[in-house]
């Protein structure tokens, strides 16, 4: 699943083509995704002009002129595709601009999602609602994890996929920055100290910003909107390495938690 590298890296993909852009078409393909498409959506969005292009947690955001924003979650395979030669059947939303640039957000599962909110009412859309601060904004330090974690008896690796303590992180990296900060997956929250905070706040910024700048990991269908395949997985230090070496020489492990898996070193992470 495309997580908040890739959807950070998908919209800054869409910027140089939306950003100021009248839209002269847009055309659901298919009543629904996940759920289903608004029945306005055509109407709300044909003719508007795009103003902004950002993100919250691992959904995508279009604001308009017409004070609405659009809200795409990419699910388990979407991806957006930037003037493709042909429309595919898995192609189930086409926009064109004034300037003739053609885009299809493709969705093979359907896992994915579209939304139109009003653009001041957005902190009220649903799955907003209860989101904890952005990793990479200046909300998340060692001090609020450290609230958020106080009492929880659970493991921090649960801690940290729970959207509602940080919002975004997803399976790879919050194996990938408990490598780095050097913490054990099981470790549980409430026994964490402000210093090992400090080092995993740190670790959790350094390991999103570093696989941004490489386009985030290529897993099943993720392609960025240009086509090309992020290169992180390249980067991993932990996640998907079962049996190989960590840097300190010892094979990495690998279990379940909550059926997903853990990767992670036991000599490095206590």
């Amino acid at each position: 699943m495309p997580e908040l590298p890739e959807v950070e890296t998908t919209i800054r993909g869409l910027e140089p083509v939306l950003l100021g852009q009248r839209l002269a078409s847009v055309d659901p393909r298919r009543p629904d995704l996940r759920r289903p498409i608004p029945a306005d959506l055509r109407q709300r969005l044909t003719g508007a002009t795009v103003t902004r292009l950002h993100r919250r947690a691992k959904y995508g955001l279009i604001d308009t002129s017409r004070g609405d924003t659009m809200i795409f979650h990419l699910g388990m395979s979407g991806r957006w595709r930037v003037d493709p030669e042909e429309i595919g059947t898995h192609d189930h939303l086409l926009i064109e601009t004034g300037e003739g640039r053609r885009l299809a957000l493709n969705d093979p599962r359907r896992f994915g999602s579209l939304d139109i909110v009003e653009t001041e009412a957005l902190a009220g859309f649903a799955p907003f609602v209860r989101l904890g601060p952005e990793p990479l904004g200046p909300e998340f330090t060692a001090r609020h994890l450290a609230a958020a974690l106080a009492g929880r008896a659970a493991p921090i690796k649960a801690l940290l996929l729970d959207q509602r303590v940080v919002a975004g992180l997803g399976n790879i990296y919050v194996c990938e920055a408990l490598h780095m900060a050097g913490i054990a997956p099981g470790t549980m929250g409430r026994r964490i100290g402000m210093v090992r905070l400090d080092r995993l706040a740190r670790a959790i910024e350094a390991v999103l910003a570093s696989a941004i700048e490489a386009g985030g990991s290529s897993l099943r269908d993720f392609a960025r909107p240009d086509g090309e395949l992020g290169y992180f997985s390249k980067q991993w230090r932990a996640y998907g390495r079962e049996g190989e070496p960590c840097h300190c020489g010892t094979p990495i492990r690998r279990r379940t938690d909550g059926g997903r898996s853990t990767f992670y070193c036991p000599r490095c992470q206590r």
